[in-house]
């Protein structure tokens, strides 16, 4: 009886809504034969998307998306909400299967030369998927609304604000404003669950309609290059003597490969649990340590070694040419062999990109560039003084966190640029308004210093110099105590 009624519930849904018309040929399409373990990471990053949605949507009913109330909605999730620690769990390490595997499906197919004729359309949407996939990455962050996550956005908008002629009004739009507050979040927000998505989505539906209508590549073979004016003959008359249907002789592979990535999602989901918060957010304080998730370590690294007249041209030129290059690779080449041994510099390729990323996030991993909260407070001998405003300045300088960034004579850390010839470079004056307002990654000290301490941090810093023909420190020293 039960079964008579969902026969006929199902028969006038079908009836209507032409569901087997639809669903039947895309499940029965002739794939070819020998597509197999290795055709499996394409579908794999779909269900982790989908993993991302469902687990999304549970998170967003709960997560308030204010600068007052976002950061104690993700402790209540964490730690009250019903499922709610798994529900977060499964959101991050899904954003780094979602990753790795969009990654992995880009460099099986350029291994393969499948973006030759007549999938160049299906390469270019998958790298567009794939910039959209980091992009959420990237946003998802802020929404933790700690002090980690403000910072990466901070560090994200002053690159903006590099571009000529419209980065002020970019870093703008991305931090609704001149600085970040309840507006950046509200951006953000509205790019991780509505606009990222939404050109995710719209790439995935193009993909998937272009891979049903050119068909899934065989596997490479040797003296079997891509004439464009054969092979789709070719691939028809291959298909009909070799082809099998993909529901359910090939399909089994890609539920049983996709069905181990959501169980290893759960698995760390349940062992590691969410990731811990940082602390709240506070924009004018330094103590917070802005590293990105794992996967963007090595571009940060790259950032790290360059020296400052190169780096707006990597910020801005790096993602440009990167983007532009691999979206319009299948107009360069999209014919000839296809088969890796037949290609040497495309195996040189992977073998460099995936070395250069273990060794740069490696190198990220050990985080010179980021803050060094286990700096010491600079010795008498460095200072110069005992008394009077150096010495002060000297004391303030740790107090206040510039060791934690700048390094003075030997002490302090590497993020920012040196201090121990500040005062060759910088006048008073350049150095108050530096201080006072910031700059670059910099945050402002003029709501957390009185003006004697900004005084006598200045006179100190005034006394960081060294060059031929400078007079010693400490009569350097005395002619700033008698500025002060």
């Amino acid at each position: 009886m039960i079964r008579k009624a969902a026969g006929n519930v199902w028969s006038w849904i079908d009836d209507r809504g032409g569901v087997s018309d639809a669903l039947i040929p895309i499940m029965t399409h002739v794939v070819p034969r020998d597509a197999r373990w290795w055709y499996v990471f394409g579908s794999a990053t779909l269900c982790a998307f989908v993993v991302q949605v469902i687990t999304g949507v549970c998170l967003a009913m709960v997560y308030v998306p204010g600068g007052g109330q976002a950061y104690e909605s993700l402790q209540y999730i964490t730690n009250d909400a019903f499922l709610g620690s798994l529900m977060r769990g499964m959101h991050y390490y899904g954003a780094s299967a979602m990753v790795m595997l969009a990654v992995v499906h880009l460099t099986q197919v350029y291994l393969h030369a499948t973006y030759k004729y007549p999938r160049e359309m299906n390469w270019m949407s998958g790298v567009v998927i794939l910039f959209g996939v980091l992009g959420m990455a990237f946003t998802g962050q802020l929404l933790r609304w700690d002090a980690n996550g403000v910072w990466s956005v901070m560090v994200a908008a002053e690159m903006a604000g590099r571009v000529p002629l419209i980065g002020t009004e970019i870093a703008q739009f991305l931090l609704g404003g001149d600085t970040v507050g309840g507006a950046t979040l509200t951006r953000f927000y509205v790019l991780h669950v509505m606009i990222l998505p939404g050109i995710i989505i719209t790439g995935v539906a193009l993909h998937m309609w272009l891979v049903l209508r050119h068909g899934i590549s065989e596997m490479p073979k040797v003296g079997d290059p891509v004439d464009p004016m054969t092979y789709k003959r070719e691939y028809i008359e291959r298909l009909k003597r070799t082809g099998e249907p993909f529901w359910p002789n090939a399909a089994w592979r890609d539920a049983v490969f996709a069905t181990c990535v959501v169980l290893l999602i759960v698995g760390c989901a349940i062992v590691f649990q969410a990731p811990s918060l940082d602390h709240p957010a506070n924009p004018s304080s330094i103590d917070a340590n802005p590293m990105p998730d794992w996967y963007f370590w090595w571009y940060f690294a790259i950032l790290s070694m360059l020296p400052s007249s190169l780096e707006t041209w990597v910020i801005l030129g790096a993602p440009a040419i990167g983007f532009l290059l691999l979206f319009f690779l299948p107009l360069l080449s999209n014919r000839g062999e296809r088969a890796p041994s037949k290609r040497p510099w495309a195996l040189a390729v992977i073998f460099a990109g995936v070395t250069g990323f273990l060794v740069l996030t490696i190198y990220g991993y050990k985080k010179p560039w980021s803050p060094d909260f286990g700096v010491e407070s600079l010795s008498r001998e460095v200072v110069g003084a005992t008394e009077g405003p150096v010495a002060r300045g000297g004391e303030l300088a740790f107090e206040k966190g510039c060791l934690y960034c700048h390094v003075i004579d030997g002490t302090g850390g590497h993020r920012g640029p040196t201090l121990s010839v500040i005062g060759d470079r910088l006048t008073r004056e350049d150095l108050v308004v530096r201080i006072n307002n910031g700059g670059y990654n910099m945050p402002a000290f003029a709501a957390s210093l009185t003006a004697g301490e900004l005084s006598d941090l200045v006179a100190f810093l005034q006394t960081r110099g060294g060059e031929p023909g400078d007079p010693p420190i400490q009569d350097r020293d005395e002619k700033a105590t008698e500025d002060h």
